[in-house]
């Protein structure tokens, strides 16, 4: 154990005099099970402490001095630290649930609540003639009937579900690039309307990914301002992260002005070598705006790579009208040379160079051979021009290809993690290495993100202290998006919680091998069920799906 973790369990054990103020009343302490001796990071940031702790009907019964012969069971817990369960405020798994309903690359990791249909893309409400693939056999339309559908099926953990704009526009434009009609303008919030009523809690939105990418400012601003007057969340992949990073902040930050709401900004990053010295500025604008009084927060994951849809690399005008019109115009020699003139350019803005465009899944059995390798490698193997091999891999992936792109440095990366604007956020979803991800190479953030930031970003370089670590992974997020009884260890809290060993918590998941579970994680605990037992899944599907309170 190193100097931080010492120090860490040190306070622990001074704070253990504080207990008598968080001691359930006497004759209350019966439990359905007692975890004993374990040392609470409640998820406030504060001094940990060690203490028993009680659970009863899924929620927080008692935390002090236990008597286990009025306990149902007991588990040990010395030596390990006991967290709020993880709160993950940027996932994409409102999907991918359906065929991994226990959620093995998250739960293994901690995580015991999701918060989905970020980037301007929501399962529900869905558009009409949605390709309904063998991930979403479950039927659903509205957020109502889609909320019915995930409690039906059952998952390992909780989701909460955001509202995405690109997913309301297509709806009702399509994937056109023009502005909206005004009664179009009106039926789009409408819908957002009807999605907050039945239990969405907010915005998503996805500036760079078609429709969002068509969308004019003051068109997005209309749902902001319902977002502002419910009060709920308006959470953004802005336009640019990269080049012009810096307008892209700007831009949301004077929306979400406009609208009266709360922003949160998506996996903040300054990707491309020479993007990365726009880095501080950004989180400079951020202070600023804050200062000033707009509720604005950030999001960030412990990687210095991202990972998207190839076709993000293609300029707007050849991604109008979704995976056929690409198709489309690659097959036309006039539109398929302005294509390849444009990618180099692109891709050495956002990246710099094809070497660090590397395919991590690919939507047509014609392109399998393509996962793992970089644009650069497809190139020298096929004895292209790497513009030439982005082209093919498109044609054979059928426009459906996810990549991974190696962009941000190290330092930036620590520094975002640390700030305290900045919570945690893997931009991952819930999977198992089975079914359709089976020969995928995903990021690895599915399966890694909150172990690597307690390994690497707290044990081993010092970034920012356990404390601090665990409340950016459950309090902020919760408090961020409204969910009252997550995120602490408190009397009455639902009991979601994970028991890890400090000395060793640790991501397994790499570039090569991404689905490879953490070490480290030994318990975790959804709705007081237990969904990992010493290491291991047990099977259990105790999670719910979360659905916002209105008025009235």
């Amino acid at each position: 154990m190193n100097t931080l973790d010492r120090r860490t369990f040190l306070a622990g054990s001074a704070a253990f005099s504080l207990l008598g103020a968080c001691r359930a009343p006497a004759g209350e302490t019966d439990c359905d099970l007692l975890l004993c001796g374990g040392t609470i990071l409640d998820g406030s940031g504060g001094a940990p402490f060690v203490a028993d702790l009680g659970l009863r009907a899924g929620r927080i019964a008692f935390i002090g001095q236990g008597n286990p012969r009025r306990a149902r069971r007991t588990l040990d817990a010395q030596g390990l630290c006991v967290a709020p369960g993880f709160v993950d405020i940027h996932t994409h798994s409102d999907r991918t649930i359906f065929e991994w309903p226990l959620a093995e690359s998250r739960i293994r990791q901690g995580c015991t609540t999701e918060i989905t249909g970020n980037c301007g893309s929501s399962a529900a409400p869905r558009v009409a003639g949605e390709d309904e693939s063998a991930t979403t056999r479950a039927r659903w339309g509205d957020v109502s009937s889609y909320a019915r559908a995930w409690n039906t099926q059952g998952a390992a953990l909780n989701h909460a579900l955001l509202a995405g704009h690109g997913t309301l526009r297509r709806g009702v434009v399509g994937e056109v690039d023009r502005p909206a009609r005004a009664e179009e303008r009106a039926e789009i919030a409408r819908r957002f309307e009807l999605a907050l009523e039945q239990g969405a809690w907010g915005l998503s939105s996805g500036l760079e990914y078609v429709p969002g990418l068509y969308t004019p400012q003051a068109e997005l601003e209309d749902l902001v301002r319902i977002a502002g007057a419910r009060g709920v969340l308006y959470a953004t992949h802005m336009r640019s992260e990269e080049a012009e990073l810096l307008e892209a902040i700007d831009e949301a930050l004077a929306t979400a002005h406009a609208g009266s709401a709360r922003l949160q900004v998506s996996h903040l990053k300054a990707a491309g070598r020479n993007n990365w010295h726009l880095q501080d500025e950004a989180l400079a604008r951020i202070e600023r705006a804050r200062a000033a009084g707009l509720d604005v927060k950030v999001d960030a994951y412990p990687y210095t790579a991202y990972s998207t849809t190839l076709s993000i690399l293609l300029e707007p005008w050849s991604r109008e009208g979704g995976s056929e019109a690409i198709l489309a115009r690659l097959a036309d020699a006039a539109q398929r040379e302005r294509i390849l003139r444009e990618v180099g350019p692109r891709v050495a803005t956002e990246l710099g160079g094809f070497e660090l465009v590397v395919i991590s899944s690919v939507g047509a059995p014609a392109a399998q051979e393509c996962v793992g390798r970089s644009l650069a490698e497809l190139a020298q193997a096929w004895s292209v021009a790497p513009e030439e091999a982005f082209v093919r891999v498109l044609e054979r992936g059928r426009a459906d290809i996810g990549y991974i792109g190696h962009g941000m440095s190290e330092e930036n990366v620590a520094r975002v993690l640390a700030h305290p604007l900045v919570m945690i956020g893997s931009d991952g979803r819930s999977m198992a290495p089975t079914g359709s991800a089976a020969d995928d190479r995903p990021h690895p953030r599915s399966y890694g993100t909150f172990p690597r930031v307690l390994g690497r970003y707290c044990r081993e370089l010092g970034a920012l202290d356990l404390p601090t670590a665990i409340a950016k992974m459950t309090s902020m997020p919760a408090e961020r998006v409204g969910l009252r009884d997550r995120g602490r260890i408190a009397l009455g809290m639902a009991a979601d919680l994970v028991l890890f060993d400090a000395a060793r918590v640790a991501d397994r998941a790499t570039f090569e091998e991404p689905q490879r579970y953490p070490e480290g994680i030994e318990h975790v605990y959804v709705n007081g069920v237990p969904v990992v037992q010493h290491g291991k899944v047990t099977g259990s599907r105790p999670g719910r799906m979360l659905r916002r309170e209105t008025p009235g």
